[in-house]
């Protein structure tokens, strides 16, 4: 990944760049201490993935300048700032910043963020390359074999869901994985049932989808373990979305992920509540409420579904 650092403070700039050659991350290719200079088309010349600007810079804030570069910078934006103002972090992600992290930083946070936002790149990447292809060979082949149509279908379901794990906050949570092979499983029996849904007791569910990963030979015992550790880990990755959405609510109540995802997903009192938790404890250390996994499970198909179908 190429990254583009815009904060007035030398340190900072020189701490950022540092993190991401430590870790791994990438490079910087140039770095600027006012947000006055910065251009979409210079930014894009230089293949900028990813641009951390600060908020409060001297000649040129960071939000006049996203607001400056918006949408003709095709890269993504986290904004860095001591500023805790809500109405502040409201019109950043309203300009479409990925996140907003607060000085002063920390290594943790900053790896976690951009792990994050290089996942999501390569995602969005995936699914452009997916749908040219198709595009490209549909036109040339309109009869598809069966093997080869339902290849394409799999191979696009699933990266429907990683787009959607990824919108939900989720995409690097172990749950992840479990919640896909589901996705995959109901997609497969829809197909094979023309097209109807009929959803299994969730237990049956997590037995077909352990058999189907363990294979034919696996003792009911091997079964019946691997259902209950991915119960544990879809829990826990379904809570950890409440709090990723419970905090994007804090920030900004009117931000547009919060508002399509938040109420579909969970219960408007289960979010409220988290809120609560988050604002007395100023942590987003996961709460021990109860998750409606059925509900969860599957709203994530029927929504991996639409995503699924606007691809094909």
């Amino acid at each position: 990944m190429r990254f583009f650092i815009a904060d007035d403070d030398r340190a900072i700039r020189s701490i950022l760049g540092q993190i991401i050659e430590d870790e791994d991350l990438g490079e910087v290719v140039d770095e600027a201490d006012d947000g006055i200079g910065l251009e979409a088309h210079s930014l894009n010349l230089k293949k900028v993935d990813i641009l951390l600007i600060d908020l409060l810079m001297p000649a040129r804030d960071g939000i006049q300048t996203i607001r400056h570069i918006h949408p003709e910078f095709k890269g993504k934006v986290i904004m860095i700032s001591q500023v805790e103002a809500k109405e502040m972090m409201a019109e950043a992600y309203e300009l479409g910043i990925e996140y907003y992290i607060h000085k002063p930083v920390n290594r943790i946070e900053i790896v976690s963020v951009i792990r994050k936002v290089m996942e999501r790149i390569k995602l969005e990447k995936s699914i452009y390359d997916i749908q040219a292809s198709l595009r490209h060979v549909l036109p040339l082949e309109p009869v598809i074999s069966h093997e080869i149509g339902t290849g394409l279908k799999r191979r696009t379901m699933k990266e429907a869901g990683e787009f959607l794990l990824s919108e939900l906050g989720i995409v690097g949570e172990s749950g992840s994985k479990d919640l896909l092979e589901i996705l995959i499983y109901l997609h497969e029996t829809q197909t094979a049932n023309s097209h109807e849904v009929n959803f299994l007791p969730l237990k049956q569910l997590f037995i077909k989808t352990a058999e189907r990963k363990l294979g034919r030979g696996a003792a009911d015992v091997e079964v019946m373990r691997e259902v209950k550790a991915a119960e544990q880990r879809i829990r826990r990755a379904i809570h950890h979305s409440l709090n990723h959405f419970a905090s994007l609510g804090l920030t900004d109540f009117s931000n547009p992920k919060f508002e399509h995802y938040a109420s579909k997903f969970f219960d408007f009192t289960d979010v409220s509540q988290r809120m609560k938790e988050m604002q007395k404890t100023s942590s987003s250390a996961g709460s021990t409420g109860r998750v409606n996994t059925k509900k969860f499970v599957q709203i994530f198909y029927f929504e991996a579904k639409q995503l699924f179908e606007g691809m094909s």
